[in-house]
């Protein structure tokens, strides 16, 4: 029941923020529509309960980015910004029960973020900087995922027991949670440049989480780095 409440405020912080580039009506409007490309790296780790150690999974992050800004609020500009990613998720599991087992699980998404776009800065769309915040939730669609183990597969030996996890598949395909991130955008006379550093923590779980699973928390969060390159459609 905690956790349904914390979702819920979660939810309603989200659901204001995606909200403000819409009432703001101080201020001069925009209509600042633009289009790019990003491209990254993700750290991923996954919640599990009961808890596997873990180290930190890279993997890739690629898609398309619109964002369109509405509103002069203040000092600050209020847009949305949507995206469309291939990401790279999973785990990388920290075996320290002598045997040299190494695991690692690579799971590939289809990102759907949707997200308040806030900046402060130059007020100019040709050239400047801008420090923004990015904050609001993301769908995620489960495509295929990968074992990686290695060639003297003994996983008896571990010390907690935990071993549920080896061949257990993906079993709920759709992922959901909040997303927030932080960064600098540098406006040139080709386009702007965005380097942003953000977080992921899902709300959902790829495997049941009922009192008869093995698991009852199996959820996705990571650490990430874009560059995202937009240029202008409308200005």
């Amino acid at each position: 029941m905690r956790m349904k409440g914390y979702k819920s405020i979660i939810l309603g912080l989200l659901a204001g923020l995606l909200a403000l580039p819409a009432m703001a009506q101080v201020g001069e409007e925009r209509h600042n529509l633009s289009i790019g490309i990003n491209g990254g790296m993700n750290m991923s780790k996954v919640s599990f309960e009961p808890s596997i150690k873990q180290k930190s999974k890279n993997g890739m992050a690629m898609g398309l980015t619109v964002r369109y800004m509405s509103e002069k609020y203040f000092k600050m500009l209020c847009g949305i910004q949507a995206e469309v990613n291939y990401v790279q998720r999973g785990w990388n599991e920290n075996i320290e029960d002598g045997s040299g087992d190494t695991y690692a699980r690579t799971m590939n998404y289809v990102e759907i973020p949707l997200l308040a776009h806030l900046a402060f800065g130059k007020d100019s769309n040709t050239q400047g900087t801008k420090f923004f915040l990015n904050m609001g939730p993301q769908i995620s669609f489960f495509l295929n995922e990968t074992e990686d183990m290695s060639e003297n597969w003994n996983p008896s030996a571990r010390p907690n027991g935990v071993v549920q996890q080896y061949g257990k598949m993906v079993e709920n395909k759709f992922d959901y949670g909040i997303l927030g991130g932080a960064g600098l955008e540098l406006s040139t006379g080709i386009g702007h440049f965005l380097l942003e550093g953000r977080y992921y923590y899902g709300l959902a779980d790829f495997w049941g989480s009922s009192k008869k699973d093995e698991f009852g928390r199996s959820g996705h969060s990571y650490m990430g780095v874009r560059l995202t390159y937009l240029f202008d459609i409308t200005k």
